[in-house]
């Protein structure tokens, strides 16, 4: 499912990105027009789209290295359920916050790649990952609660071009959906950090 998944978003990206950039204006994601032009597919196609190759490129790599043994813990159903719901309640977020802004768009699988790595903290919660620049890695609970204070502040400044929002949502979304889904996982995460 995750080498799937991947295709689909180095394929359709890879295409709006080079030969068909009207692919990219159409599944732009529109909070304030959602609704009113019932753009409902772009709640799907933006999770598929890329702003440029090195969003895609960085987005690829973590679904690659989080998603593949997230997977094979998880099986190919509840992975795909976790992606999907990653996605739109990254979505979710995005439409709360910039629903009465006609300017606003967003296109990217953060959301979701974000819900697969939070849940892959759940399952390995002992792992450490390196966050460039930091030249040592970080416990893997020690970066996501560093992340997901940054994105909430990241979320409130409102500056540049990133979806923070997006970003803390799909973050929480992974965490709730382990919970939800498997909370053995979850009393199995807590009772490796106790030790």
């Amino acid at each position: 499912m995750t080498a799937l998944i991947l295709g689909l978003i180095i394929i359709a990206s890879g295409a709006g990105l080079t030969v068909l950039p009207s692919l990219i204006e159409r599944s732009l994601f529109r909070p304030y027009w959602l609704v009113p032009r019932r753009q409902y597919p772009t709640l799907l196609t933006s999770g598929f789209m890329h702003a440029n190759f090195a969003h895609l490129a960085f987005n690829a790599f973590t679904l690659w290295s989080f998603g593949v043994p997230l997977e094979r813990a998880t099986g190919r159903g509840r992975f795909l359920a976790l992606y999907a719901t990653g996605l739109l309640v990254s979505d979710a977020g995005t439409w709360l916050k910039h629903r009465n802004d006609p300017e606003y768009a967003s296109l990217g699988a953060s959301g979701a790649i974000l819900a697969v790595l939070f849940a892959s903290i759940v399952y390995y919660p002992t792992e450490s990952l390196y966050v460039m620049p930091l030249p040592v890695p970080l416990p893997a609970p020690l970066f996501a609660a560093g992340y997901l204070a940054y994105s909430w502040y990241a979320a409130r400044l409102q500056r540049g071009r990133i979806n923070h929002d997006a970003h803390f949502s799909g973050a929480l979304a992974g965490l709730a959906f382990v919970a939800l889904t498997d909370p053995a996982a979850c009393r199995r995460a807590f009772a490796a950090l106790l030790r």
